[in-house]
């Protein structure tokens, strides 16, 4: 897979390095179709998740499981209303959802919005008034859905609140049912340009309010540099980032 982004991936030392590292950019670049599908058609079987809690709970998605499951996760945000450029806020922990999610989006082309499970109503209403928020995918803890309620009336943007459960509370949509249900993808590969908007992260709003910070399409391709060179990640190395998916380093350390 690294040779189809690179023009050259080994090197004899630094000055080497230096000189001919050089990311090779399709046009109309996506993840989810050109990394997530390409091993689904090439390595279906190679495991792309090795999911695990405290409790002992262990879940494995091979690239085949991990195209099937984001294609049906799009095809039922589709049915939602939700498409290219909308917004979607994530609050997720580390559940298995937030990968399969993160790619469904970027597959439909609506932005992703990462955020942490430590929010209170009032950052989410600073964020859905900031960005316009369309939707939010949360994880169906209690006190997660007690602050989005509490926010809900006051975000005028907002016209979904999911749940991945265990809690849906009533007036909340179902998001494994939902994803179930959902007709077959029809895939929008090629449709997306490199510039468009693809991942927004606010910041910690360590002095003023939290700033949104935007990525292009393009953005996955910066991070091979991140894993190949520096996490030192190959082709059978099993990865854990230990982060919030809230935070930046979710995505440039999770998503290898």
């Amino acid at each position: 897979m690294l040779e189809r982004f690179l023009k050259q991936n080994k090197f004899n030392n630094y000055k080497d390095f230096l000189d001919n590292y050089q990311v090779l950019v399709p046009e109309h670049f996506n993840f989810g179709y050109d990394v997530v599908d390409a091993y689904a058609d090439i390595q279906p079987e190679k495991e792309a998740i090795l999911w695990t809690n405290d409790r002992g709970d262990v879940k494995h998605i091979n690239y085949a499981e991990y195209k099937r499951m984001s294609d049906r996760v799009a095809s039922y945000f589709e049915q939602l209303g939700i498409g290219r450029g909308d917004c979607v806020m994530l609050i997720l922990k580390r559940r298995v959802e937030w990968w399969i999610t993160m790619v469904a989006l970027h597959k439909i082309g609506a932005v992703a919005i990462p955020a942490t499970h430590l929010l209170t109503d009032k950052d989410i209403i600073y964020r859905c008034h900031e960005a316009e928020i369309k939707a939010i995918v949360a994880v169906g803890d209690a006190q997660i859905l007690r602050n989005i309620y509490a926010a809900r009336a006051f975000c005028p943007s907002l016209q979904h609140c999911i749940s991945i459960g265990p809690l849906v509370p009533q007036g909340w949509e179902n998001y494994w049912q939902g994803a179930m249900m959902a007709p077959k993808f029809v895939s929008k590969k090629g449709q997306n340009n490199n510039t468009d908007n693809f991942l927004m992260y606010f910041t910690s709003g360590t002095s003023g309010e939290p700033k949104m910070v935007m990525h292009d399409y393009t953005y996955p391709l910066a991070h091979i540099l991140t894993a190949k060179y520096w996490h030192n990640v190959h082709e059978n190395s099993l990865h854990l980032t230990v982060a919030d998916t809230g935070w930046g380093k979710a995505v440039w350390g999770m998503d290898k």
